[in-house]
């Protein structure tokens, strides 16, 4: 809440007012400026995991880290208006040199911030610069109870070092008597790990986080990794048709909060309209050239917006969004 402002509200409130408008009446309507921002600190990763595009190397766009000063201007413009920033979108942000200069510069603007790391970098020096920083949300990936589960999918990491960084995390918090950053570990359901609910549950509790949280794995090669999916239909994101071809559970409405919402900017400035638009393919305009104020009216992003109240079906990286 020490975040909050007026105008935060306002803004936030004019973009909800209308989406729903354009929800209702079926015709294009948005104001305001991303009452959320995604920020890619580098798409670098160092983890190999089986579904995720930079770890499989299937990233078409150059990989790099954003620059220091860079991130400080994006965040200088973005600071009045926007609600949360996550400095995530693809590879792994512990990699950026700066990344705890970074999350303490947002955080002296008044913006609340999260993060979505593998841990395999946090060691105890690192723990502590996470909590000084005044890191708010941190996400940790955990998809198994067992070194053989977890590495099934997150190819080239240690389990271990995943309970340690959280550990020491946990430690800094007490010894530094702060409440961040909340630690939420998130386990990505797998037919390898579907069986250890209760063991991560109590892996969970034992270590000390704040929240477990389970997430639906996100299929793009049926034909390679189908075995991925969980054999219980409740965790699993898609179910099979009769022709044996997997089709997402979710009815996906002609319209989506996150477009009419947020943005995410990659390292190199590239401003896209959503996390699912992996390869920024969905260029709205660049960040090192103009506002994003003035990308986010822009006429990509109005056309982008009616074709998803006209047919969402019809934009491929919506296929397999949940929202």
């Amino acid at each position: 809440m020490s975040t909050v402002t007026f105008r935060k509200v306002s803004n936030y409130l004019k973009l909800r007012f209308f989406y729903c408008a354009s929800r209702i009446f079926h015709q294009y309507n948005h104001k305001g400026f991303p009452a959320s921002i995604s920020i890619e600190p580098t798409n670098r990763c160092n983890l190999h995991c089986i579904e995720c595009p930079t770890g499989q190397n299937k990233l078409t766009r150059s990989s790099g880290y954003i620059d220091k000063e860079f991130f400080c201007k994006i965040i200088d413009e973005a600071s009045p208006d926007i609600v949360y920033l996550m400095l995530y979108f693809q590879g792994e942000p512990y990699l950026h040199p700066d990344f705890s200069d970074i999350v303490k510069y947002a955080v002296n603007k008044k913006i609340y911030t999260a993060t979505s790391t593998n841990a395999q970098l946090i060691d105890d020096n690192i723990a502590r610069k996470t909590v000084e920083s005044g890191l708010d949300r941190l996400v940790v990936s955990m998809d198994g109870t067992t070194q053989e589960a977890y590495s099934s999918y997150r190819q080239g990491g240690v389990l271990e070092k995943t309970v340690v960084a959280v550990k020491n995390v946990v430690k800094w918090k007490k010894i530094l008597h702060s409440e961040k950053p909340y630690i939420i570990i998130q386990f990505l359901i797998t037919r390898e790990n579907e069986r250890q609910i209760a063991d991560i549950k109590r892996l969970v509790k034992s270590i000390g986080a704040d929240k477990l949280q389970f997430k639906t794995l996100q299929v793009y090669d049926f034909g390679k990794n189908a075995d991925l999916i969980p054999e219980n239909q409740k965790y699993s994101r898609y179910y099979k048709s009769k022709e044996g071809s997997y089709i997402i559970k979710k009815n996906q409405k002609n319209c989506c909060w996150r477009s009419w919402s947020s943005v995410v900017i990659t390292w190199d400035g590239w401003l896209a309209p959503c996390c699912f638009d992996k390869n920024a393919v969905y260029k709205m305009g660049d960040v090192n050239s103009d506002s994003i104020k003035n990308i986010f009216d822009n006429n990509l992003f109005k056309d982008f917006r009616k074709s998803m109240l006209h047919c969402r079906k019809n934009i491929d990286i919506c296929n397999n969004c949940t929202e």
